[in-house]
């Protein structure tokens, strides 16, 4: 099974306009950009025929390429990483079995979060798209609640059913605790991560129906599939130790430069 990695990044966020090109703080006190992470991680993973990053910005491709990865442009009409995807299987850029959308804003992403996506996407043929979600702890949680507390859109979470298939994916935190009742371990809130799995026909389907209301709603591209009736199957992960957030806001800067120290 041919196995391509796209990393979608475009420059006009809206809450974080030039995001990819962010320079974040290691370790050894270097600086490297939010992309060049990004396609690092994504290098690290098992299993991967192809990595390439998928733009349609020239300051992204320049920065890009600078640094060794393969890019693939794109038009500005694409709305979404999923949409930018699709649009590089149409266009003969890329041919492939299985295609990751691995997201340009988490380079905190351990790569058996994605090769255990794949090994489920390989376990079940029938699957036309699946995702990774990680079990809350006390301190993810924290984060999110802060953020709704200040009126940042950060993370994303999920709620699926025995089956694991997903019933809904939201920027607000669901399930709703009560918070004089938010339990100190065995949090029941699931943290999406942001990478997907498609096979060819479900992002040949993506593009053909076009952008639906709650996706525009909630600003989530999956929301998409679930409302034309396909599966999303969600891969429970775990942490092993290791902290995951993604750069949404400026200030998460801090927050994943802290991670990188300590790691």
């Amino acid at each position: 099974m041919k196995t391509v990695i796209l990393i979608p990044a475009r420059y006009a966020s809206a809450r974080y306009p030039g995001k990819p090109l962010a320079e974040l703080t290691q370790k050894d006190g270097s600086r490297k950009s939010l992309i060049q992470m990004s396609w690092e991680a994504a290098r690290q993973i098992a299993g991967v025929d192809e990595v390439h990053v998928v733009t349609d910005d020239d300051r992204i491709r320049e920065a890009s390429e600078g640094f060794g990865a393969s890019v693939i442009m794109t038009s500005p009409e694409a709305e979404n990483g999923t949409a930018r995807c699709a649009e590089a299987l149409a266009n003969g850029a890329i041919s492939a079995d299985l295609v990751v959308n691995f997201q340009g804003d988490a380079p905190l992403t351990p790569p058996w979060f994605v090769e255990e996506l794949i090994a489920a996407m390989k376990a079940d043929p029938g699957a036309q798209m699946a995702t990774p979600v990680l079990q809350c702890d006390p301190a993810t949680y924290d984060m999110f609640v802060e953020d709704r507390q200040n009126g940042r859109v950060g993370g994303t979470t999920a709620v699926f059913g025995e089956d694991h298939r997903a019933l809904y994916f939201s920027k607000e935190i669901v399930p709703y605790i009560d918070p004089a009742k938010v339990p100190e371990r065995d949090i029941p809130v699931y943290h999406h991560v942001g990478v997907y799995a498609y096979r060819p026909e479900a992002l040949r389907s993506y593009t053909f129906w076009g952008v639906s209301r709650l996706e525009t709603l909630e600003g989530l591209e999956q929301l998409r599939f679930l409302v034309h009736g396909v599966p999303v199957r969600c891969v429970v992960v775990e942490s092993r130790g290791r902290m995951f957030w993604e750069l949404n806001n400026p200030a998460d800067v801090a927050r994943i430069e802290k991670v990188l120290k300590e790691q």
